[in-house]
C-alpha cells in the first residue's frame, strides 16, 4: 500500500503542476511533510515510535499513539481490541525499560507520576510501581525478561506485523486500487508466461523426440520425395551410369512406393530398375546384395512434411546428386559410434538391412544413440534458447537484472551502461555514457525503474531509467573516490555503497598480476533515498578496509559484505552494527551472497574457493569446494603476439536458481551450472550454457515460476540469455 501511495502522491503532484494549481501543491507538500501516518509506511511510523522513546518524550509518544488510535485502530472490530492494548501496554514498558538502561531515572520516575491515575486500576501495571525502587531490574525475576535483547525484537516485530496486516486490509479509495490491478495484471502475465514456456517446452521434448525417430540426413528427406518423372529419368539412365556412386546412393534409400504404379513387385534382379536397390553399407563402403527370392520391402520411415521438390530437369538433378554423394561421404568420414543394444531398433527403423548380425552404424543411429543418452540423463533444466546481446564494445564488468525481471542493466570498462529488455524481444531501452569512469551499478527495489550508478571520482547517480535522466547525484567521500560495490535496501529507502581509496588497479588491466599486497582503505556507508543524505558510517573492525560486495537478505535486515582483508562481515541493519565478522578467505573476498533459506552465506575468494558459511555460528564452515581459476578470476583473455588482458571480478560471480538448488558460475566459454549437493559429495555440473567465446566474468539469474533467464557477460562484450525451463521430479 505505501507504494501505491507514493505513486500516486507523485501523480498528484504532476496533475497539479499540469494544471498550474501551485498554491495547491504547496498545502499538499505541506501536508505530505506533517503526514503523522508517514505514507503509511509501517517502518517510518516505527522510527517515529523510537525516536520519541529515544529523546524521553512520553507527551510525545502518547499523542502519536493517541492519533494513531483515533485514526486507525478505533475502526477495527471489538475483537482487535485486547491487542491493541497490548501493545500500547509493551510500548510503555518498552520505554520505560530504555530509560533505565540509560540511567535516566528521572524519566523513570516522571512516567509514573504522570501515568499513576491511569495505570493504578490495572493489573498488569500492579508489579512495575516497585520498578524505580530496585536497584537492579535487569536481574530481578520479574523484569529479567523484558531487559533482554529478544523480548525488544519481538515486541518491535509484532508491531510492524500488526501494522502491515492493518493496511493491508484497510479499504482503499478507487485513485489506490490500481495497484492491486496492476498486481492482478502482473501474476495474470506471469502465468500466461509459464503456460507459453511450458508449451515451448513440451515442443523442445517432442521435437527431441520426432529427432531419436526419424533423423535424416537432408539428402534422405529429398530422396523420400523423388517424383515418379524423376525415377523414370534415373531408370533411364541406369545403363550409361552403372560405375557411377550416384546408382547405388539412389537404390539405397528409393522406397518402393515410389515407382510407377504399373510396375508391380518383382524379385531382386528380375529388371533393371529392380536391380538397382541393392543396399549399400554405409560402415565399408561395399555393395550389399538382397537374395534372389526375398522382395523388396517397404521402408517403414515416416515422410518428413514439408520439403519442397526441386525441377526435375537433368541439369538441377545432377546437381542435387553431386551435392547428396558430397554430404554422404563427409557424413561417413566422421568417427561412428557402435551400439550393439540398440540393434533392433536400429532394424526397425532401417528396415533395408537385411543382415541381422552387422552392426548399423549409419548416420541416423548415431543420432539416436546421442539423443538417447542425453535422455537417460537426469537434466534439471532443458535450455531452451539462447539469445545474445552485443552493443557493447568492451569488457563487460556489471550485469544485472531488475526486481520485476523485466529490465537488464549492463556496464563496461568503457563506463558506457546499456538498460536494455528481453521480453518479448531484446531492445535496447536507454544508453548512459558517462565522463568520469563507472565502477558499479544497482537496480533499486522501489521503484525498479531507478537505477544506482557508482563511479571512479567519489559520487553516486540515481537514475530514472523510463524517463532516461539523472534524478540526483550525491557526492559520497573525496578520500575514497572509488565507489566498488552498491547494495539497495528491499525496503527501498536506502541503499548502501562502499567506497575505497585510489590504487593503481583498476576493473581492466594488462599487468600479469592485478592486485596489491595490502588491503586498501575504505569505508562503508548508508544513504537515505528520501532525503538524499548520508545517515551514518559503518564501523569496520579491525581498521578501515575496502568492502568489494554487499549482499542484503529478503527484508533487508540483514547486511553481509565481502572485503579485500579477507573479512566477512554480517551487520544488524536494525541496530545498525556489525554482529559478526571472521577470516573467510586467503586474499580478497570477491563475491558474497546468502543462501535460499538465509541461514548460511556463500562466498568466493581469491583463493579459488566457494565457501558456505553458518550465520548462527561465526566463521563455521558449512561446506568448501574448489572452483577453477575462470570461474573465480582473475579473467585472463590472450591475444595475438603475446596480449593478454586481466580483469579483476567486479560484478555477480554466482547466482542462484529460484529453490537454492543450483548455482550458476562463470567459465572460459560460457555460464556453468552446478547442483549443490549436501555433504561431502560436493558441486555436480549438470548444464554447461557455453555459447562465448571470450571468458564470462559476471552472472546474473532470474527465476519466474519454473522458467529462469540466465545472463552470462564476457570479456568480450557480448552477454548471452539463456532461457531455461526446469524439470519437476
Amino acid at each position: 500500500m505505501a507504494s501505491a501511495v507514493e505513486r500516486t502522491d507523485d501523480l498528484v503532484r504532476e496533475y497539479l503542476l499540469y494544471r498550474g494549481f501551485t498554491s495547491t501543491l504547496k498545502h499538499l507538500d505541506n501536508e505530505i511533510k506533517a503526514d503523522k501516518e508517514k505514507g503509511f509506511r509501517v517502518d517510518k511510523i516505527i522510527e517515529q515510535l523510537q525516536l520519541f522513546i529515544q529523546n524521553f518524550d512520553l507527551v510525545g509518544l502518547k499523542d502519536y499513539w493517541g492519533y494513531l488510535d483515533r485514526r486507525l485502530f478505533s475502526r477495527l472490530e471489538d475483537i482487535y481490541r485486547p491487542t491493541v492494548n497490548k501493545l500500547r501496554t509493551s510500548l510503555f514498558r518498552y520505554y520505560l525499560v530504555y530509560t533505565v538502561q540509560m540511567k535516566n531515572f528521572e524519566k523513570t520516575q516522571e512516567f509514573f507520576q504522570k501515568q499513576a491515575s491511569e495505570l493504578q486500576g490495572q493489573s498488569e501495571w500492579r508489579e512495575w510501581f516497585i520498578l524505580p525502587f530496585i536497584p537492579s531490574p535487569e536481574q530481578n525475576q520479574v523484569f529479567a525478561s523484558y531487559f533482554s535483547r529478544q523480548w525488544a525484537d519481538t515486541f518491535l516485530v509484532s508491531l510492524h506485523n500488526f501494522l502491515s496486516v492493518l493496511f493491508q486490509c484497510m479499504p482503499l479509495p478507487v485513485l489506490l486500487s490500481f495497484d492491486a490491478e496492476i498486481t492482478c495484471l502482473q501474476e495474470e502475465n506471469d502465468q500466461l508466461r509459464q503456460i507459453v514456456f511450458a508449451l515451448q517446452g513440451d515442443l523442445h521434448q517432442k521435437k527431441g523426440e520426432e529427432i531419436i525417430h526419424h533423423r535424416l540426413p537432408a539428402y534422405v528427406q529429398h530422396m523420400d520425395r523423388l517424383g515418379d518423372t524423376e525415377l523414370d529419368l534415373v531408370s533411364s539412365q541406369r545403363p550409361a551410369n552403372l560405375a557411377t556412386p550416384t546408382r547405388n546412393f539412389f537404390s539405397t534409400f528409393l522406397p518402393q512406393g515410389k515407382r510407377a504404379p504399373a510396375k508391380m513387385p518383382q524379385a531382386a534382379g528380375s529388371s533393371p530398375t529392380q536391380s538397382s536397390m541393392g543396399r549399400k553399407d554405409t560402415t565399408t563402403n561395399h555393395v550389399v546384395k538382397t537374395k534372389d527370392s526375398a522382395p523388396i520391402r517397404e521402408p517403414k520411415m515416416a515422410p518428413v512434411v514439408g520439403v519442397t521438390v526441386e525441377s526435375s530437369t537433368g541439369v538441377s538433378r545432377h546437381k542435387r546428386q553431386q551435392d547428396h554423394e558430397k554430404e554422404r561421404k563427409e557424413l561417413l568420414s566422421k568417427p561412428t559410434q557402435q551400439n550393439v543394444e540398440r540393434k533392433g531398433e536400429s532394424s526397425d527403423s532401417e528396415p533395408h538391412a537385411d543382415v541381422a548380425g552387422e552392426p548399423t552404424d549409419s548416420p541416423t543411429n548415431q543420432a539416436r544413440v546421442t539423443s538417447d543418452i542425453g535422455v537417460g540423463m537426469e537434466q534439471p533444466f532443458i535450455k531452451l534458447s539462447q539469445e545474445e546481446y552485443g552493443e557493447h564494445h568492451s569488457s563487460i564488468m556489471h550485469c544485472r537484472v531488475d526486481s520485476s525481471g523485466r529490465r537488464v542493466a549492463s556496464l563496461d570498462v568503457d563506463g558506457v551502461i546499456k538498460v536494455w529488455s528481453f521480453n518479448p524481444m531484446m531492445q535496447t531501452k536507454a544508453t548512459i555514457m558517462s565522463k568520469s569512469p563507472l565502477l558499479s551499478l544497482e537496480w533499486a527495489t522501489k521503484p525498479d525503474r531507478l537505477l544506482l550508478l557508482g563511479s571512479g571520482v567519489g559520487t553516486v547517480r540515481l537514475y530514472d531509467t523510463d524517463a532516461k535522466k539523472n534524478l540526483y547525484e550525491m557526492a559520497i567521500d573525496e578520500a575514497h573516490p572509488r565507489i566498488l560495490s552498491l547494495a539497495y535496501s528491499p525496503s527501498g529507502t536506502s541503499f548502501v555503497c562502499s567506497a575505497a581509496a585510489h590504487v593503481a588497479r583498476t576493473g581492466s588491466v594488462s599487468e600479469a598480476v592485478p592486485r596489491v599486497v595490502l588491503p586498501v582503505s575504505g569505508k562503508l556507508l548508508l544513504w537515505d533515498t528520501k532525503t538524499i543524505k548520508q545517515q551514518l558510517q559503518f564501523s569496520l573492525e579491525p581498521g578501515p578496509v575496502a568492502i568489494n560486495c554487499t549482499a542484503f537478505n529478503h527484508n533487508g535486515n540483514l547486511l553481509v559484505t565481502g572485503a579485500a582483508d579477507g573479512m566477512i562481515r554480517l551487520f544488524d541493519m536494525q541496530r545498525y552494527e556489525s554482529a559478526m565478522s571472521w577470516k573467510g578467505h586467503d586474499g580478497e573476498v570477491y563475491s558474497v551472497e546468502f543462501s535460499y533459506d538465509e541461514n548460511t552465506v556463500f562466498s568466493i575468494g581469491q583463493d579459488g574457493k566457494f565457501i558456505q558459511w553458518n550465520i548462527h555460528r561465526s566463521g563455521v564452515k558449512q561446506s568448501e569446494y574448489s572452483l577453477p581459476q575462470d570461474a573465480t578470476g582473475p579473467f585472463v583473455l590472450s591475444g595475438y603476439s603475446g596480449y593478454k588482458q586481466v580483469q579483476v571480478p567486479r560484478g555477480r560471480l554466482f547466482a542462484f536458481d529460484s529453490e537454492g538448488h543450483h548455482v550458476l558460475t562463470c567459465s572460459n566459454n560460457g555460464g556453468l551450472i552446478y547442483r549443490l549437493n549436501k555433504g561431502e559429495s560436493g558441486l555436480e555440473s549438470v548444464l554447461p550454457l557455453g555459447g562465448h567465446k571470450a571468458p564470462v566474468v559476471t552472472v546474473d539469474w532470474c527465476s519466474a515460476v519454473d522458467c529462469g533467464t540466465c545472463l552470462t557477460a564476457s570479456m568480450d562484450g557480448k552477454i548471452k540469455l539463456s532461457t531455461l525451463l526446469a524439470q519437476k521430479s
